[in-house]
């Protein structure tokens, strides 16, 4: 079951939708009484809640076939959302995805234990930007993730872009309009020095021929959070996968290498808390 909804964030309206699980006795299925995981899922630089191929579509609906109730949503100014991609910098895209959170909390069915946020790209960067500073965030899923927010969206939209944009006071992508707040801003977040304030289990996932964000920046991650005294971290590197998974073979072995990590990282919760009662 899906639900198409809108969630208010600093005056911008967030086009949103919401998967359910199913509920009943089957495999994957939940009871209907049951507190249930969310998993939010954060897009990466201009992109929207669809993703590449549909890329979010697919995977909210495989996990929701697993019992996870999964939102999926647009910033501002992307997508269906209102509002001016990128007018608030990095800060305001922190901002959102924390005002989604105060949503999928506000469900009476989701479990706050199990709050699981996943993002692409700089969506990555900013999950873990967010989680490193709102504790309600209790997993991180990264997927191809900017380490260096300033270096690597300049990577993207090109040096003459960011120069055209601080000259000007603004420039054209692909049809947004960037201004230098948000150029600025990148510069500002580290998301390297900032991981170490988020104690939750982590996922990392990357693929070899991604030629956008370096598949380095993966083994990079991970070494810097088995640093931490708490939380564990595991990675899986898809071979020959792009930036957007491209392809059925990268995109299943994406959505189910992280379905399958999600579902043993929540057995595990749930027999240690048995354990412990």
């Amino acid at each position: 079951m899906e639900h198409h909804i809108t969630i208010q964030s600093e005056g911008i309206e967030l086009a949103a939708t919401l998967h359910y699980p199913a509920f009943g006795d089957g495999d994957g299925q939940r009871k209907a009484d049951e507190r249930l995981p969310i998993v939010i899922i954060a897009h990466g630089f201009v992109g929207t809640r669809i993703g590449i191929d549909r890329l979010f579509v697919l995977t909210a609906r495989d996990l929701a076939s697993h019992g996870y109730m999964v939102l999926r949503f647009d910033y501002g100014g992307c997508g269906e959302s209102s509002g001016d991609y990128g007018a608030g910098g990095l800060d305001a895209l922190i901002d959102q995805t924390r005002s989604v959170i105060d949503y999928a909390l506000g469900i009476d069915c989701v479990d706050p234990q199990r709050v699981i946020l996943l993002g692409h790209s700089l969506g990555g960067a900013v999950a873990l930007l967010t989680a490193a500073r709102d504790k309600r965030v209790k997993t991180l899923v990264m997927w191809s993730s900017v380490a260096y927010p300033f270096n690597d969206i300049v990577g993207i939209t090109g040096k003459k872009a960011y120069e055209q944009a601080v000259q000007s006071g603004s420039t054209d992508y692909l049809g947004y309009s960037l201004k230098p707040v948000f150029f600025e801003s990148l510069t500002r977040h580290q998301p390297f020095e900032q991981l170490r304030k988020f104690n939750g289990d982590v996922l990392l996932v990357h693929g070899t021929s991604d030629e956008v964000i370096p598949v380095d920046y993966c083994f990079l991650y991970q070494k810097l959070f088995w640093l931490r005294s708490q939380g564990q971290c595991d990675k899986e590197v898809v071979f020959q996968a792009d930036h957007t998974y491209t392809g059925g073979q990268a995109k299943e072995q994406l959505i189910s290498k992280t379905r399958d990590w999600l579902l043993v990282q929540d057995k595990r919760k749930q027999d240690w808390n048995d354990w412990t009662i």
